[in-house]
């Protein structure tokens, strides 16, 4: 097998996320095997850096980055890359990246973790619900109702760079990795195929993987006393249907780890109400959090998205910990109901509540059992290291 030199490529945004975890995960993994990984990261903390003029530009190197443009080829050439593989170019990145790779010759693969090919926002979410709106009407809907970041400005540069490049044809010569079936569905119904926006033939699917570090046995005889929430407290993540439920609940336990911008009116709400059973625990450092996963007696998924990929799903298995989530776009379809977990209907806090009463009357042991294999058989390292070097050789062949 062949060793890659392999250029990664990532745009970090100011808020650190679930994406940056996921390119640390990949480097680590290819390295592992032998793979020599360079980096090309760029950070949207430059947007508060430089003067007027530089902030006045903004828009357009977002569009099209020279600067990118040359280092890119210049590491490219330096150190004699086979593939690029990129993450995310918004903002200073740009596509720009694509046209490196274009013209060295190399073949270039982007792993697509959101949903920003065919919504600025990339969440296909807007105002507490889900939102297609820019498919069916055209992108001009992302800029008036301020999808990105809630400013106007930034909608219309998201937006400009997928109209300008779509228009440019730049994302059919590019192969894209989907992180699920769902994910390719949504992006090839979404487009209309005579315009050749992305060719079928370059999309590739690839989930996500978390390392199960210093994994334990699933215990015998369970002693877990609470649910666990774990994500950021905000409207995307369905917060207010978990508190909801438990309020309906007052025998049982709610965890609640991580922050946000919602935590406040949360925190609130459950002090005005006299909530007794939620306990906001804030942000945990990871050996805290393995030890919450390690004794919670089900994971609670509320998002009101699609979630391109549920990386607290595969957390929670691979710690051997049933799964209760909403019937909503890909966390459907990583929970088996009854087997790994239970669903139930995303918005409804009254329905999770009910679950909940069902999943405390089935067998925890074996729910724990099954969790645990669905990551040993969909979600280890090794496996994801064999279809990502099987995408490196198919791309590779073809350029």
């Amino acid at each position: 097998m062949k060793n890659y030199r392999i250029l990664q490529i990532h745009n970090f945004y100011q808020i650190p996320g679930g994406e940056d975890v996921v390119v640390r995960n990949e480097k680590q993994l290819l390295e592992e095997h032998g793979h020599t990984v360079c980096t090309y990261y760029r950070s949207n903390r430059e947007l508060n850096e430089g003067g007027f003029l530089k902030k006045l530009l903004i828009p357009f190197t977002a569009v099209f980055s020279f600067r990118t443009y040359r280092e890119v080829k210049h590491l490219i050439r330096e150190e004699k890359i086979d593939l690029v593989h990129v993450h995310n170019t918004l903002m200073m990145v740009s596509p720009a990246v694509f046209y490196a790779a274009f013209s060295c010759g190399v073949p270039v693969v982007q792993t697509l973790h959101n949903f920003r090919m065919i919504c600025p926002a990339g969440s296909f979410f807007r105002d507490n619900v889900i939102c297609e709106e820019c498919v069916e009407h055209g992108m001009k809907c992302a800029v008036r109702h301020k999808c990105y970041r809630g400013s106007r400005l930034q909608s219309f540069v998201s937006s400009a760079i997928l109209q300008i490049h779509r228009l440019l044809g730049t994302y059919y010569r590019v192969n894209f990795i989907c992180l699920t079936d769902f994910n390719r569905e949504k992006l090839l119904s979404s487009l209309n195929p005579a315009k050749k926006i992305v060719n079928p033939a370059r999309i590739y699917i690839k989930p996500n993987f978390t390392f199960a570090e210093g994994i334990r046995p699933v215990p015998k005889q369970p002693k877990e006393k609470y649910f666990l929430f774990a994500g950021r407290i905000e409207a995307l993540k369905g917060i207010d249907i978990a508190i909801k439920a438990f309020e309906m609940l007052p025998e049982e336990t709610l965890y609640i780890a991580g922050s946000g911008p919602l935590e406040p009116e949360m925190k609130e709400y459950v002090k005005e109400r006299g909530i007794k059973n939620v306990t906001f625990l804030g942000y945990l450092q990871k050996e805290q959090m393995k030890e919450k996963f390690y004794h919670a007696k089900a994971v609670i998924m509320t998002s009101q998205c699609y979630e391109a990929f549920a990386m607290t799903i595969a957390e929670a298995y691979s710690y051997g910990v049933p799964v209760i989530a909403g019937r909503v776009g890909n966390m459907e379809g990583m929970v088996n109901d009854g087997v790994t977990g239970v669903k139930f209907t995303y918005d409804s806090a009254a329905d999770l509540a009910e679950k909940v009463r069902e999943f405390n009357g089935m067998d925890l042991m074996k729910l724990k059992e099954n969790a645990r294999k669905f990551y040993e058989t969909r979600l280890r390292p090794e496996d994801n290291y064999r279809k990502l070097i099987d995408i490196y050789e198919s791309i590779s062949s073809e350029s």
